[in-house]
This record gives C-alpha cells, structure tokens and sequence, in this order.
C-alpha cells in the first residue's frame, strides 16, 4: 500500500461519508474544518479509518491529526501492511 493508494481511498471515503468535494482535501488543510467535523462526526471519521485499515486511533493521537497530511502519514505509519 503506498501513500497514493491511501490519500487515494481515504479521500474517496471521506468525500463520501461527508459530501464534500474531494478537491477541497489538499494536504495542509485542517481535517475537522474541512468536513465541518463535531464530537459525533468525528466519531465516525475515525470509524471509517478503523474499520478500512485495522488502525485505532488513541484520543491523544487524534488530537494531533490536524491536517489531511497529518491524516495520511497517521494511516501509512500505523495501518497493517496487507
């Protein structure tokens, strides 16, 4: 899995779940004001990377997921090679 392959599909998921323009994700912007995220979107953000990938993302962790960089590099580190 490359990092295309996952900037590729978590932006397809996330356009998707949250009907909006997978244009708008560019790699410095913020996640949660991009896709407009609250406490309960939020929760299924992280479902949605849980349930694709196999990787749990920690509070403290998720706290430091600001941008979709921030996102991405989170999913390539931690994601169970297949």
């Amino acid at each position: 899995m490359t990092r295309e392959d996952i900037v590729e599909k978590v932006n397809a998921l996330l356009a998707e779940e949250f009907e909006v323009d997978a244009e708008e994700f560019v790699p410095d912007a913020n996640v949660r004001d991009t896709l407009s995220l609250d406490s309960l979107s939020l929760v299924d953000l992280v479902a949605i990377i849980q349930q694709t990938y196999k990787v749990k993302i920690p509070v403290a962790d998720l706290r430091e997921i600001k941008t979709f960089d921030n996102l991405y590099d989170y999913i390539e580190s931690h994601a169970k090679q297949e």
